[in-house]
Formats: structure tokens, C-alpha cells, sequence
């Protein structure tokens, strides 16, 4: 068995590219900046980055596209995926892209909504439930903030 799964943990490089195909599903691009700290060979510091072309599909890429922005932090999970076309002037493409399979919505900035969905893998009435159940489970936690090292999943 082999596997195709890619993480990334990083910022939007532009805003997102909606796009409807013309059987009418909903195809988003977004790019990735993803970054590293490497040593050079002097001993230096050195921040790398990476840049990633992602692709969303269906209501996972109407919410990317509703709610994220240029400089915006998201976690996606996907695969990879290389496509290749015949350009206009003859010339064969090739890009390794990420299909993204699931899709969490970094921090909120100030001056965002509250009613912004945290994971927008599922759908907005999912979200909402979610947030409902969590916040009551909060407010019905008698535990006075100590840490029990049972509750710890590692």
C-alpha cells in the first residue's frame, strides 16, 4: 500500500481564485508560503521558504474563498498531485499541486466576525453544532483549570 499525504502550516500568498467550471462545481486556487530555519554553512541562521500551489474543491473551496485572504495562517491537508497541459505556444507544463482534503482556518485577526467557522471541512451546520457543544462543555467544566495527567492523549 502506498500513501499520497501532504501537512502544511502556512500564510496565503494572494487571495483566493474562485472559479466555476462549466458543469458548475467550484474550483479554488490558492498559494502557500511555508517556512524553515536552515544553517548555512557559516553557522548563520537562515529563513527558507517554500511555496505551494493548493487547489480546493466543492464547499471546502467556498469557504477558503470566503473566509481566507492574502497573509491569512490555514493548515491543509491533501495530496499531491502533478497535471500537465499543452500550453498555446506548443510547449508541454507541468505543476505538482495540492488537492486539499481538509482545511482549518488559522486565528482570527482583529475586527473578524465571531460566527467565523474554526475546521471548514464540514459543512457550516456541522461548524456551528460543534462550536454550540464546545462552548457548553466549557461553561459545564467544574474542574477549576487543573491539569489532570490522565486527559493528556500523549
Amino acid at each position: 500500500m502506498n500513501l499520497n499525504k501532504v501537512f502544511l502550516l502556512g500564510r496565503l500568498t494572494r487571495d483566493p481564485e474562485l472559479r466555476v467550471t462549466p458543469s458548475g462545481k467550484t474550483v479554488v486556487n490558492i498559494g502557500l508560503a511555508t517556512n524553515s530555519l536552515r544553517m548555512d554553512p557559516d553557522g548563520n541562521r537562515k529563513m527558507l521558504a517554500e511555496f505551494h500551489h493548493i487547489v480546493l474543491f466543492g464547499r471546502l473551496g467556498e469557504v477558503a474563498s470566503q473566509y481566507l485572504k492574502k497573509g491569512s495562517l490555514c493548515l491543509i491537508v491533501g495530496r499531491l498531485q502533478t497535471r500537465s497541459w499543452q500550453g498555446q505556444d506548443g510547449v508541454t507544463h507541468k505543476r505538482t499541486e495540492i488537492v486539499a482534503e481538509e482545511l482549518q482556518l488559522g486565528p482570527r485577526t482583529v475586527g473578524e466576525s465571531e460566527e467565523r467557522p474554526l475546521v471548514s471541512s464540514e459543512t457550516q451546520e456541522e461548524v456551528e453544532d460543534t462550536i454550540s457543544s464546545e462552548k457548553q462543555e466549557n461553561q459545564n467544566d467544574d474542574s477549576n483549570d487543573e491539569i489532570n495527567v490522565e486527559d493528556i492523549p500523549f
